[in-house]
């Protein structure tokens, strides 16, 4: 399993894995030269390729023999993850060391990564959250066995066969494949991309939000809740990621269509902000009246504190874009509420002070449960108490209220030209050389002032650093890390009778649980997001 959590944003929010120190003291070794680190950087981008890769595509992590792979669960053989750090997040890796060395090998790496996407790319034109290379029926008998027994990820325990904007996915595919097509107008690449924009393009709500998957599908009432993902979903900034990827469009091509689809994106923010006394977000609303709705069995019905501090966040990045004050005018109503709902000090000391969940009408905090063993003797529940809580899903949050109130009133005090002068949608201009040295966000795409310039900021690798990765890549050419992470193989069908035992706050359950957890003996293997994370940094020194 991946050290990293899902996303690319929170991915390139983390440090390399440590290592531990071999050899000599750091400060006995010469600092490494250019040619050291590219040198490092060849030999572990031809294991990644040559010996992990399959088809071009990726997972998350790999057992040290290679008989074990994982992406957010345990994938077959023939199988690549999609969701970051998956094979689009390489792609994109691979792209900044070709602009980094201008070695043709990253570029053909790269265009592997984009071949094996193109080869998975479902016919709507977005992605699922994986792609099967031996077809459909090895996908849905993946489904069938190891997604549907895992317990906590009920995302993968039914097979839909259509697309989704989940954990940046499709997203990240789609900003891959516009990378691609710009660096050599290759019309493989042009294809795949206006196929990708159009399928994002046909999936927006009028009113201006992505539901969660598309095409449309109602089918898997868990546990008799509705079918959740045809809702306009925050979660995860889906409506965030594909903001980004239409204003990349833009920058990169000219391509004034994908204006009024922006515009309509960021006003769903505005529309769906609920109103007195509790002008807030959930992580999903309703498409009909826009009011806030469930998800998974454990995101109930709810305002959601910590995406409602993500819409504000938003909200204020709009006003930076477009200098329109109407994104900033309900601002002060939804931090009085966040304010509001803290928790006192005396309630649940030691945990975040933001209750995740907040109901509809009373106010009150809401905090999930679980009970049973697995599947099909468990399920999850929500009342009051805010002991005992799920482990895998937090019911605490951490919210920087006073952080994104200072971030209000400096804003409030910039006038709509000057807070949007270097706004990525005043003009077309190229986009960042580098997508993985940091994280490249909204703010990024802009030129000048107080944002970013058009390229991420110039930072110095540390040669110490370096000179450990060079010193730690083993002879076969990858980075002995320990995977935290484990799963238990698919048991087969679990049981109506909860196994004994108390699983209602560890991370998996009984034996037929395929859901990831905590490795007490992590195991030494091959972490995708620690070669990323690790050639980002050689990309730094050699660019530094």
């Amino acid at each position: 399993m991946p050290l990293s959590p899902l996303s690319r944003r929170r991915l390139m929010a983390t440090t390399a894995a440590a290592f531990a120190a071999a050899g000599l003291p750091l400060n006995a070794v010469a600092a490494p030269t250019k040619a050291d680190a590219l040198g490092t950087m060849k030999k572990a981008a031809r294991f990644m390729v040559e010996k992990a890769a399959y088809k071009g595509g990726y997972v998350w992590s790999y057992s040290a023999d290679l008989t074990r792979r994982w992406g957010e669960m345990e994938a077959f053989p023939t199988m690549i993850w999609v969701q970051p750090p998956g094979t689009g997040t390489v792609g994109h890796l691979f792209l900044d060391a070709y602009h980094a060395t201008r070695d043709d090998y990253y570029y053909d790496a790269a265009c592997k990564a984009a071949d094996a996407l193109i080869a998975i790319q479902n016919p709507a034109g977005g992605w699922n959250y994986i792609g099967d290379f031996a077809g459909e029926a090895s996908l849905k008998k993946w489904y069938d066995t190891i997604g549907k027994n895992g317990w906590r990820l009920e995302e993968f325990q039914h097979y839909y066969g259509n697309c989704t904007f989940d954990d940046e996915g499709t997203a990240e595919c789609c900003k891959f494949m516009l990378r691609m097509y710009v660096e050599k107008k290759d019309p493989k690449y042009k294809a795949a991309f206006e196929k990708a924009l159009k399928f994002v393009l046909e999936s927006q709500y009028p009113v201006g939000g992505w539901p969660q998957r598309y095409p449309l599908k109602d089918e898997f009432h868990h546990h008799g809740n509705p079918d959740y993902t045809g809702f306009i979903t925050f979660n995860d900034d889906v409506i965030g990621e594909n903001i980004e990827f239409l204003i990349m469009v833009y920058q990169a091509l000219g391509d004034k269509t994908v204006l009024e689809p922006i515009r309509r994106a960021m006003d769903c923010y505005i529309a769906c902000q609920q109103p007195q006394p509790q002008p807030a977000w959930g992580l999903q609303h309703t498409v009909a009246d826009l009011k806030p709705a469930g998800a998974r069995t454990y995101e109930p019905k709810a305002f959601a504190t910590h995406a409602t501090a993500s819409c504000l966040s938003q909200m204020m990045t709009f006003y930076q874009l477009t200098g329109d004050p109407k994104y900033l005018a309900r601002v002060p109503e939804a931090l009085a509420w966040l304010d509001s709902v803290r928790l006192p000090d005396d309630v649940m000391p030691g945990k975040p002070r933001y209750p995740t969940f907040i109901q509809i009408g009373n106010g009150r905090p809401l905090y999930v449960h679980r009970t049973g063993s697995n599947v099909v003797s468990g399920r999850y529940f929500t009342d009051e108490n805010p002991h005992n809580t799920v482990t895998h899903y937090s019911s605490f949050r951490n919210v920087d209220v006073k952080g994104l109130r200072a971030r209000y009133e400096a804003l409030k005090a910039t006038p709509p030209e000057e807070a949007s002068k270097h706004s990525p949608l005043k003009g077309q201009r190229p986009l960042p050389k580098y997508f993985m040295v940091k994280d490249i966000s909204v703010e990024d795409l802009s030129v000048g002032g107080d944002l970013s310039s058009s390229a991420p900021k110039a930072v110095s690798a540390d040669a110490d650093k370096v000179t450990k990765l060079t010193m730690e890549l083993n002879a076969e050419g990858w980075w002995p890390t320990p995977l935290t992470s484990t799963s238990q193989p698919y048991a087969g069908e679990p049981p109506a009778t909860p196994t004994p035992g108390d699983f209602s706050e560890t991370k998996v359950g009984d034996k037929y649980d395929t859901s990831p957890y905590p490795d007490p003996n992590p195991k030494i293997g091959i972490s995708t997001g620690a070669f990323i994370a690790n050639m980002a940094t050689l990309i730094k020194y050699i660019d530094g």
